[in-house]
């Protein structure tokens, strides 16, 4: 069914070692650096260039090794290769407000470069089993403001002054160890073990020492680290030679607390990483062309630290406390059309389209400004070469 990619040759066997072993000195890059990219919320728009090419299309196709961090069972398809993927995003943040309650004017982010490291291994134990290493990263909550324009809602006289910047900086890095089996020639199914890392910091956020249940625990406290796991499942089943289905699931990451800022996130700093699902209709109508259409759905409102409301009956909440303040997000549907077309031997070309629906509401603006994150259109193009085995 739709470009299975094919195993690759024996070029690929004689640069799989050195490109594993350059992937796993690269690991530690992705906590090094600052993943915020084409985001639905925090949660990254497709892993790889051939699925950013399709607006984060992935369920039911995929090629090379970033293919299974979206759908498990397409291991089995990718064959015996391994590589790294580097992504470079130059997003522009600011705000421009009217209210009285908060800094006028127009206030610019820093930081408007973010480079991104991904990779992956997969490895064919058999013609119906593959074992492999994907590390992938989410990201989106990076904001840095010279201008503190919470400055105005200090409701401690205690504190006579804000510090400057004013944001936050939120690495998310996921390392799962892929399995597929192709159980018959027609389904193929695949389970991953993931472990997942955080790495997050404040500033800037004495204004609302008054309002959290552990102010010494609210901000600048450089960066913590948090550390968790869950697990990813994925199948593929092809109906007929033109028509495959697929799903996956991964389940929430249960993560331990940043305890160095419990007066900032619901729960005493508990910031687990929601659940998702993805179904996928993938329809084959030549020989060179698929077409995808996919939904993903994102449990936000699992988690209280993201989907708290920041307001109740006009009163900021505790932040810290079980029912602290958050960023008052819902769950997210996405959306996504995609088309893939093999114009020669070497080339295949790319392209598609997705979209969110709203998660939060305009009340939600406060906290949302360190976080901006909330993109709901994307649009992909994008094309691969194959220079030779």
């Amino acid at each position: 069914m739709p470009n299975k990619g094919g195993p690759a040759g024996a070029g690929t066997s004689r640069f799989a070692r050195p490109l594993a072993a350059a992937f796993i000195l690269s690991v530690g890059t992705v906590v090094a650096t600052a993943p915020a990219h084409a985001t639905n919320g925090y949660f990254a728009n497709g892993y790889g260039a051939p699925s950013k090419a399709m607006a984060g299309a992935g369920v039911a196709v995929g090629e090379g090794p970033l293919a299974p961090a979206q759908n498990p069972a397409l291991g089995v398809e990718v064959g015996n290769v391994a590589g790294l993927c580097f992504t470079g995003f130059m997003p522009h943040r600011y705000t421009d407000s009217t209210n009285t309650n908060m800094v006028g004017g127009r206030v610019e982010s820093n930081n408007e470069f973010f480079p991104i490291v991904c990779g992956g291994v997969n490895y064919m134990l058999s013609d119906d089993t593959s074992l492999g290493l994907v590390m992938y990263g989410n990201g989106g909550m990076n904001t840095e403001y010279d201008t503190n324009v919470f400055a105005k809602f200090n409701d401690n006289p205690t504190v006579t002054g804000e510090s400057t910047p004013l944001g936050v900086d939120l690495a998310q890095a996921f390392f799962a160890l892929n399995g597929a089996h192709k159980v018959t020639p027609t389904l193929s199914v695949g389970a991953a073990p993931v472990l997942a890392v955080q790495r997050f910091k404040a500033y800037g956020l004495e204004p609302f020492f008054g309002s959290s249940d552990f102010a010494d625990k609210l901000t600048n406290n450089g960066y913590d680290w948090s550390y968790g796991g869950g697990f990813k499942l994925g199948a593929n089943w092809d109906a007929t030679n033109w028509l495959r289905f697929g799903v996956n699931y991964q389940s929430r990451m249960w993560m331990t607390p940043f305890d160095k800022y419990k007066g900032l996130f619901a729960e005493g700093g508990d910031f687990d990483i929601p659940s998702t699902i993805g179904e996928a209709i993938a329809i084959k109508p030549h020989k060179d062309l698929v077409l995808t259409v996919e939904h993903q759905r994102i449990f936000y409102e699992d988690v209280a630290s993201i989907s708290n409301s920041h307001v109740n009956g006009g009163q900021y909440l505790h932040l810290g406390s079980d029912q602290g303040a958050g960023f008052g997000w819902k769950d997210m549907d996405i959306f996504r059309i995609a088309a893939q077309y093999k114009a020669t031997d070497a080339l295949t070309l790319r392209t598609g389209f997705s979209y969110a629906t709203k998660f939060t509401d305009d009340q939600e603006v406060l906290f949302n400004i360190l976080a901006p994150a909330t993109i709901r259109t994307h649009v992909g193009v994008g094309a691969t070469y194959k220079f030779n085995e």
